[in-house]
């Protein structure tokens, strides 16, 4: 039985972090919501209380059940988790009038706490709360400060039983991953052998157990997570696997050649569908951005439901659906999280469509995905290349899609993306595009005055997408791609490059 660390979610932003910490040391984990909990079994070593936008003062307050849980498992409080375990266990949470948001340091650390070996006087950590602890219940003893917070950690005492107020998931907290080590290793005793290697085995074990000889179609994209989900798949079931690649209009210019050139090393049956036409003619004149994401969705789920017909006893359809593609959709764990945007391949499939879905990396980041590529003897053409979203080009094209400024953008893309392989600059990046603004500008070029499109490029350095930075790019690269685009790109006059970060902006602009 695997062993794991169950998240309590009660809907933080930092939720996910928390897993990823986990998952660096080598220990699985599962994310459950408050209200919600599997049963507690053998293979869970210890709880982490998630935290919250909530106060625990307010009427709503989440309250989970943990009666199986502590004073029975090792449980460590963060955030909001450390003010429940103190407000609803005889201690009182009250407003703080020195609230705490962003870096601060400890001024007290008691390294006899199993929780804090190994910590730092003044280490920095990350805050984010409006409220604090005022009063501790008689059992908690108080073993790190800040300036401002005194109960910024605490144990309790008789129980491996712990809360910290800040974050030790973020990378700001400069030894948080020390302090998450001390709790799952040293106080759960996880024996960290949850490894790439160990996931395949595993996957490729459950795979066979759920899918027995039934086939499976799986779309191909080109990118790392179909082509992962793929290889998993194809190790389970061999020849029952059938893969399909779908052109929908929004690609990337020569992309269905190239990528059916790919796939020809790896051995999988993979089918080439054209339905460039379907998927324009269904978008023509729309322009919401999240109307646009389910009309490709319901268009990709026509496709794979027309092909299903010709693969005899075709029962599932496989999908490369990652962590944060369910966490944007809707919160993975049923909780007060919010959906950012939706995902085409999230969420299930309508009742016509009488396959069943497998998605073997569904609990997987984008760096997960690849360390698995890499165990399973993937080359780099196809672990290295950058995300593309599912949607395309279409959610790079603000306002309403047509043949014309899908030709536009993938001229404009290619120049990018060949230009950033040139220069040595496409493995410094995590993820890279060019968007078409419905914006257009007056320009000269000659003796002429135009008026035409502008384009914006987009790059970003990141490890799982949950959040990026813009990457900084040399200003003689972005000069000289701007210079190609607009001599080679009829209809473009001017280009921008996107200098915002995730958060506040996503990736995509739409």
């Amino acid at each position: 039985m695997q062993e794991k660390i169950l998240i309590l979610d009660f809907g933080s932003q930092y939720t996910q972090l928390i897993a990823r910490r986990v998952r660096e040391l080598n220990v699985y984990c599962e994310i459950h919501p408050y209200n919600n909990p599997p049963a507690i079994d053998e293979s869970i070593k210890g709880v982490i209380l998630s935290g919250s936008p909530f106060s625990v003062r307010d009427k709503k307050a989440p309250i989970p059940d943990l009666s199986e849980i502590k004073g029975k498992l090792p449980l460590l409080g963060v955030c909001y988790g450390a003010q429940h375990l103190a407000h609803c266990f005889g201690g009182e949470v009250m407003a703080s009038n020195k609230r705490e948001y962003g870096r601060a340091n400890l001024t007290t650390v008691d390294n006899n706490c199993e929780l804090l070996k190994g910590i730092s006087l003044n280490s920095q950590v990350w805050m984010s709360h409006g409220d604090t602890i005022e009063r501790m219940p008689a059992n908690y003893k108080v073993t790190a400060s800040t300036a401002d917070v005194e109960n910024a950690a605490f144990a309790i005492e008789g129980e491996a039983s712990f809360g910290i107020q800040f974050h030790p998931e973020v990378y700001h907290s400069t030894e948080g991953i020390v302090l998450l080590e001390n709790f799952i290793v040293g106080i759960c005793g996880c024996s960290q052998d949850w490894t790439p290697d160990a996931f395949v085995e595993t996957t490729v074990a459950e795979l066979k157990a759920q899918l027995g000889d039934d086939r499976v179609i799986l779309g191909l994209s080109g990118g790392v997570d179909s082509t992962v989900a793929a290889m998993l798949l194809h190790k389970a079931i061999g020849e029952n696997l059938h893969c399909i690649f779908v052109d929908n209009g929004l690609l990337r210019k020569n992309e269905f050649t190239n990528v059916l050139k790919k796939y020809e090393s790896l051995g999988l049956n993979v089918t080439g569908v054209d339905a460039g036409a379907k998927f324009i003619e269904a978008l023509k004149g729309v322009t919401e951005p999240e109307t646009k994401r389910k009309i490709i969705g319901n268009a990709f789920v026509e496709v794979f439901d027309e092909e299903s017909h010709k693969v005899e006893n075709a029962k599932w359809l496989g999908q490369g659906t990652i962590y944060p593609d369910v966490i944007e959709s809707v919160s993975v764990t049923g909780g007060p999280s919010q959906t950012i945007k939706s995902h085409h391949n999230v969420g299930g499939l309508p009742d016509y469509m009488k396959l069943k879905v497998v998605e073997p990396l569904k609990l997987l980041f984008k760096d997960e995905v690849r360390r698995v590529g890499r165990s399973m003897g993937l080359e780099d053409k196809f672990i290295n290349r950058h995300p593309f979203p599912g949607p395309g080009l279409g959610i790079r094209i603000l306002g309403d899609i047509t043949a014309e400024k899908v030709r536009i953008l993938q001229e404009v893309d290619d120049i990018f993306i060949s230009g950033l392989k040139a220069d040595g600059l496409y493995n410094d990046v995590w993820q890279a595009g060019a968007m078409l603004l419905p914006v257009q500008s007056v320009g000269v070029m000659g003796d002429e005055r135009t008026y035409e499109s502008v384009v914006a490029l987009r790059a970003v350095g990141s490890t799982d997408g949950m959040t990026a930075d813009w990457s900084h790019l040399p200003y003689e690269f972005l000069a000289k791609t701007s210079n190609k685009i607009i001599n080679n790109v009829k209809g473009v006059n001017r280009v921008v490059y996107d200098i915002s970060s995730k958060p506040p902006a996503t990736i995509e602009w739409e």
